[in-house]
């Protein structure tokens, strides 16, 4: 019994058959279940990408899939019908003899015929291999847009699946707040507000500062200007 399942080589092979016209041969491996040490034929190789029990093999009345690990090639000579022996004819029943008239002898019974007893092997069907379920096709990769704040600033940054769409950029606080707007969740709109609430209150500090130290610069100019 095979049990090293069909290598590449063997799978394009079989391809090349199929493509020909021609049902490879293939015995089914230990990873294959109750049909191990079986034949059958491949009639169809369909696409590995969407399924790996891709090798349709006909065994008896089914075609059924299997993966590469669960069938083998099978050596030469596999699968040929051997001629079962024809039984032997049964004796047919010898003619009825004339009745004899003795009467110092006993009758004799005559002897019994046994039926010819027939072992039967009770063959155990496998049973079919359920039906592999047909792999969904694969939508395109999930798309991610961050808002993200750090530092005083707001960014936005834009990612489908692994790939980077868009690297992390600045934006104004209007835009931000704009963005969250779309959103309209109660909770992530309260805490932007506060953000920009802070950002504004430190702001209009550090104008006033400002301004303070822009009014003490000017006094002093003035000062110069009139001792000059």
């Amino acid at each position: 019994m095979a049990g090293q399942g069909l290598s590449d080589e063997d799978v394009r092979g079989f391809r090349e058959a199929l493509a020909a016209g021609r049902k490879p041969k293939v015995v089914f491996t230990a990873s294959a279940g109750q049909v191990a040490g079986q034949v059958g034929q491949v009639v169809e190789l369909t696409d590995p990408a969407v399924s790996d029990e891709f090798v349709v093999v006909r065994f008896g009345r089914d075609e059924l899939p299997f993966s590469p690990a669960d069938v083998a090639v099978a050596p030469k000579g596999a699968g040929r019908r051997v001629v079962e022996p024809k039984p032997a004819p049964e004796p047919e029943p010898a003619a009825a003899e004339e009745p004899e008239f003795v009467l110092d002898r006993p009758r004799v019974p005559a002897p019994r015929r046994e039926e010819p007893k027939v072992d039967q092997q009770q063959v155990e069907r496998p049973a079919p291999r359920r039906a592999a379920k047909a792999a969904r096709p694969k939508g395109p990769a999930g798309l991610t847009v961050t808002l993200a704040y750090a530092d005083g600033e707001w960014t936005v940054a834009a990612q489908q699946g692994s790939k980077a769409l868009a690297k992390p950029y600045v934006v104004k606080p209007a835009e931000a707040l704009r963005m969250v707007a779309l959103v309209d969740v109660a909770g992530v709109r309260e805490a932007v507000e506060q953000i920009l609430a802070a950002e504004r209150s430190e702001a209009e500090q550090q104008a006033e500062k400002l301004r303070a130290e822009l009014a003490e610069i000017e006094a002093r100019l003035a000062e110069l200007r009139e001792a000059g």
